[in-house]
């Protein structure tokens, strides 16, 4: 059954085995670091033309079997892909329309999967989002406090200050800058299990004072200018494209003129935002992210201007979110029968494959990730920034 593939896989010399329901196998190279376990017949049509979307459906829907290292597995897939396929170069972006209750089933899929599931593989804040490796050395506990300190102190934060925390996860941002910076937090999910034990932590932590959590959607923020600072950390992955200029809108008109935004988020490669990966976006739309879109950065910076926002500082943290998604990946792969007891068969799949999949493709770079700090400007055009960037840094 594999003679129709021997000659063109066998030419690719990758350490990988290919092995059929039947016991019949292929070696693609010597010493073979990775076998595939082709279960259902029909699969073995689909591998003359191997996007990463077909194989990763495959092992979540039980048709494939991957026996290696996750990333290992992930490396070798894309190599056969790549070589099969080629670079892909898919057409115009089609986007996706966004409304509230939509907005909240996607966040709630992704985000209620199981708070003890995310515990197993998060640092102890439970910081879901890029880490920050000031050397490229850090653990991941260091690295996310460090990704802590590096959001405050671009935001300046000071004392008596208030801020907005758009997408407030489980809270580790919200208590840090209350605690370390002595400001008021209002922070907004849509998630209803990340905001019981965010308020949990909050009260436990005696910080109720001081941060304030609660369901909100965006687009239901109070256009008052009442906060010192904003920031938005992972959250506008889930706007769509079609909503992105009403989202910065929203940001504008809750800061007070002379305040900052800062916006922390993955963006595309190309500016239409089409994907690159031969198909690993689609993979991520179906299982991970439902109705999650990247812009690209200049798509993000232009809607913020157009806003009202001045855009003042971009950092792009690409390297650092691919050394954030390996730790994650090797914590998940070290607590893999604790996670199988948490969540389904076909959810551990999915994330298996989702946080080593997406480690590669930052480190190949299909995708950015972009912190983006803007300043709402006096009515005399002046801002409240300091001269240079030497105090972040201090």
């Amino acid at each position: 059954m594999l003679a129709g593939l021997a000659t063109q896989l066998r030419d690719l010399q990758l350490p990988l085995r290919l092995r059929l329901w039947n016991g019949e196998q292929l070696d693609l190279g010597a010493m073979p670091q990775v076998t595939l376990t082709v279960k259902d017949p029909s699969l073995l049509l689909e591998l003359k033309r191997p996007s990463l979307d077909a194989l990763g459906s495959a092992f979540v829907e039980g048709r494939l079997e991957l026996d290696g290292p996750i990333m290992q597995v992930v490396q070798l897939t894309d190599r056969l892909s790549e070589a099969l396929l080629g670079d892909d170069n898919p057409g115009a972006v089609d986007f996706l329309a966004h409304d509230k209750a939509v907005d909240a089933a996607a966040i709630s899929y992704h985000y209620d999967l199981s708070n003890d599931f995310y515990a197993l593989w998060l640092d102890s804040r439970m910081i879901y989002s890029c880490a920050y490796f000031p050397t490229g050395t850090e653990d991941l506990e260091t690295a996310q406090t460090a990704k802590l300190q590096h959001l405050c102190r671009k935001l300046r934060l000071q004392p008596g200050e208030r801020l907005l925390d758009v997408g407030c996860g489980w809270g580790g941002l919200a208590m840090f800058a209350a605690r370390e910076y002595g400001v008021e937090v209002h922070g907004i999910t849509l998630s209803r299990e990340q905001l019981q034990l965010a308020q949990r932590r909050v009260a436990e932590a005696g910080l109720h004072q001081q941060v304030q959590l609660e369901l909100l959607d965006y687009r239901d923020l109070a256009q008052d200018g009442r906060f010192d600072k904003v920031v938005s950390v992972g959250m506008f992955e889930h706007v769509g494209h079609a909503n992105l200029p009403l989202y910065c809108r929203q940001l504008f008109g809750t800061v007070r003129p002379g305040g900052l935004v800062l916006n922390h988020g993955i963006t595309a490669r190309h500016v239409d935002g089409r994907q690159v990966g031969r198909g690993a976006g689609d993979f991520i739309g179906r299982y991970v992210f439902p109705y999650g879109e990247l812009p690209h950065l200049a798509r993000l910076s232009a809607d913020l201007s157009e806003a009202g926002l001045e855009v003042v500082d971009v950092e792009s943290l690409r390297l650092h979110y691919a050394r954030t998604l390996q730790l994650w990946s090797d914590n998940l792969e070290a607590h893999l029968p604790q996670a199988a007891a948490l969540v389904p068969e076909k959810a551990l799949r999915i994330w298996r494959l989702y946080l080593a999949g997406c480690a590669h493709g930052f480190r190949r770079g299909w995708v950015n990730l972009h912190q983006v700090l803007a300043s709402r400007p006096h009515a005399d055009g002046s801002h409240e920034l300091p001269w240079s960037r030497a105090d972040l840094y201090r």
